[in-house]
């Protein structure tokens, strides 16, 4: 369904220490950098058939996070949701909602880690248990 998202930052390079940290742990590689055609920086992070962008937003202002919007990356384990929480308070985020760990949803069981980037976006590692 999706071909990629893409998500603005105030501070490219800093977003590119904090996303080269915590998608390592999913296993993505170093992104695609890339100038628009206004002169923004972007970068293009693929892995397993899906795409993150993080761009300056072209219009000039100043990137802002969605009240609402959470992206959601899918782990292979307990263990990953763990290390890419870890990861990810380590390389600048921060917490938020509960703690990692395992919640009862309609959808089933799963394990969940919530996040912020430094430039506020909302960010969960899921396992689904079942």
């Amino acid at each position: 369904m999706f071909s990629h998202v893409m998500i603005g930052s105030n501070d490219i390079e800093r977003s590119k220490r904090f996303y080269d940290a915590v998608l390592a742990t999913l296993g993505a590689g170093e992104p695609l950098y890339n100038k628009a055609h206004s002169g923004h920086a972007r970068l293009f992070y693929r892995h397993d058939g899906s795409i993150l962008c993080i761009t300056e937003p072209i219009n000039g202002e100043a990137a802002t996070h969605a009240n609402g919007g959470t992206i959601a990356f899918k782990c292979g384990s307990l263990e990953q949701v763990q290390k890419f929480y870890d990861t990810a308070l380590g390389a600048g985020g921060n917490a938020c909602e509960d703690p990692p760990g395992q919640r009862d949803t309609s959808l089933g069981p799963m394990n969940l880690a919530y996040v912020r980037d430094p430039d506020g976006n909302k960010l969960c590692a899921i396992h689904r248990t079942e």
